[in-house]
């Protein structure tokens, strides 16, 4: 798969990449939010909550867009999450 596949899925682009469809690649990124978004929430069951849903649903997509995972398994997600928040807060703060 290109580069622009992955830049479509996790929210870095919206340029379709060639011989995809619009809903196809919504349906991807959908569910790459999702999983995401549950291993997440499983792994932090109150953030969510403390959040509420709009907050969430940014920070979820802001770890999608921005995070320098590689592993394919969703089970790696909360330690590049946790990675994800010190660089963000760090940023924050400098």
């Amino acid at each position: 798969m290109s580069n622009s596949f992955y830049d479509y899925v996790r929210g870095r682009s919206e340029a379709v990449p060639a011989g995809y469809t619009l809903s196809g690649m919504r349906a991807y990124r959908y569910l790459v939010y999702l999983g995401a978004s549950q291993m997440v929430e499983a792994n932090f069951p109150m953030l969510r909550t403390q959040l509420g849903e709009q907050e969430w649903r940014l920070l979820i997509e802001g770890f999608v867009r921005q995070s320098v995972w590689t592993s394919p398994y969703y089970g790696d997600l909360p330690h590049d999450f946790m990675a994800y928040l010190l660089r963000e807060s760090a940023e924050i703060h400098a």
